[in-house]
Parts: C-alpha cells; structure tokens; sequence
C-alpha cells in the first residue's frame, strides 16, 4: 500500500507572547520554536500504522521554505520512507485552498491508496486543505476521524460530529483522510532513526517541475492585529420581569431579531 502523508511546519505560539511584524501581514517568528503540526503528527503515526498492517511505503509531503526540511526529517525518524518538499517560496503567498492545489499537482504525479491529513492547522486554524484535495484529486473523503479500519479497496471510519455524536462511512480507496488529535499514540523517533533521517535526501520540487500553478481562488492577507480590548459582559439585575426586559431590548438593538 503505498500511503502519502501531509505535514505542515507551524509556530509553537501557546506558551509564547505573539506579536504582528512591521508588514502587519504576518507574526515575529524570530524568537519562536517550530514543529510538526499537532494533527499532523497523529496523521504521521497512522500512516506509519498502516505500512507496518499493509506493508508499502510511506511518504511525507510539506508545502514550505527551506527549514521545512527539519520537520520532514522529523517525520522521516517516526517511519515515513521518502520526504518532498514543495517549494512555497516560488508560489508566493499561500492560503488553504492554494495549498491544496499545490499539493494535488504533485500527489497526481505519484502513486498512492490513501492520502493522510491532520483535520486542522494550529497556526491559523484552516480546516479545508483535506477536504480540498480530495475533491481536486477526485477522490472520496472523511473529516475529524477518530477511528480507520481498512481492508481491501476499502475503509470503515469513524468521525466526530457536534454533541458527541460519531458518524460511521465506508468509503472506497484511494481517498483522504483527515485525523483528529487522539486517534493514537504518536511514537517518539530513537536517536538512531534521528541520526539516519539526518543523511537522507529530500527530494524537492517547485514551478519547474509542477507548472506556474494557476490558482484558481485568490485571497490574500490585509491585515492581522491584537482584537482591541472591549467590555466582555454586562450584569443585569432585577426581578425576573425586568431582566427578560432588558434582555429582549439588548437582542433587538444587536439586530439579532
């Protein structure tokens, strides 16, 4: 089975103070750290999982600059087989959508039975690659998985809807399949896997080998900024009567009915 993982390098900004540049178009990433995307690293795992049931091969794909190629090597240790690097300085700037076109050029030059994807970016919480690389390689997909069970030419998975609630499709492969955080237990890579990842190449492509990508849906970033501190609540006191009152008078003047 040959299996195809989509990996992205993003900032650690939970425990680190985040601030807009001079363009106030991106953030300072001088002082921060950078790891795999925290989905991603369950999607890793599970890709890993299948080669070692399927048998076949493993390999990771990221959309990035040169030091991508730390995080590709990450993967790389945890049991992927090959790496590529889709070269986004030629692309320019890059959204979601735009990413998924990026990745689709390149994933319909290989060959692969599933494509694995983390449900959501930690970094700007897009949500959509997954789901738009399987409609532009024309194949079945599923969100926020929580549970594969895969056999022949086919999966059985299990997804996370509102209010608890799991939803469970078969669907035919190849598809993707984007993993939610928790469908396993992500392994540590050895000292060894680290040192033998090191001497590995990753192969590189960019315009050259995919084409001046014609991006069928632009957007791009206006402006990113701290949301201005404003008063959060309001207490309101009285009998019941009149706090329904307010309450209603509150609805109406936010155009809410």
């Amino acid at each position: 089975m040959n299996i195809i993982v989509c990996i992205k390098r993003v900032p650690q900004t939970a425990d680190a103070e985040v601030k807009v540049d001079s363009s106030g178009k991106d953030i300072e990433r001088q002082r921060l750290s950078f790891d795999m995307n925290e989905a991603d690293m369950y999607a890793l795992e599970e890709a890993v999982i299948f080669k070692e049931k399927f048998g076949g091969e493993v390999t990771a794909i990221s959309v990035g600059d040169a030091d991508t190629d730390e995080t590709l090597r990450i993967a790389l240790a945890k049991g992927a087989d090959s790496a590529i690097r889709i070269k986004a300085e030629e692309f320019g700037e890059l959204d979601g959508y735009k990413t998924a076109q990026l990745l689709a050029q390149l994933i319909k030059q290989l060959s692969y039975d599933v494509v694995f994807s983390g449900c959501m970016a930690t970094d700007d919480a897009y949500m959509q690659v997954g789901v738009a690389l399987a409609e532009l390689l024309g194949v079945p997909h599923a969100t926020l998985v929580t549970r594969i069970e895969a056999e022949e030419g086919k999966a059985h998975v299990y997804r996370e809807l509102e209010g608890g609630l799991l939803e469970h499709l078969q669907i035919d492969l190849p598809a993707v399949i984007s993993v939610q955080t928790g469908i396993n237990v992500p392994r540590y890579a050895s000292l060894i896997a680290i040192r033998r990842a090191a001497s590995k190449e990753i192969r590189t492509v960019g315009k050259e080998e995919l084409g001046d990508a014609e991006f069928t849906v632009n957007s791009e970033i206006e402006e990113l900024f701290t949301p201005p501190v404003t008063k959060r609540a309001e207490i309101i006191e009285g009998d019941p009567e009149e706090v329904s009152t307010r309450i209603a008078t509150i609805i109406k003047e936010k155009g809410l009915i």
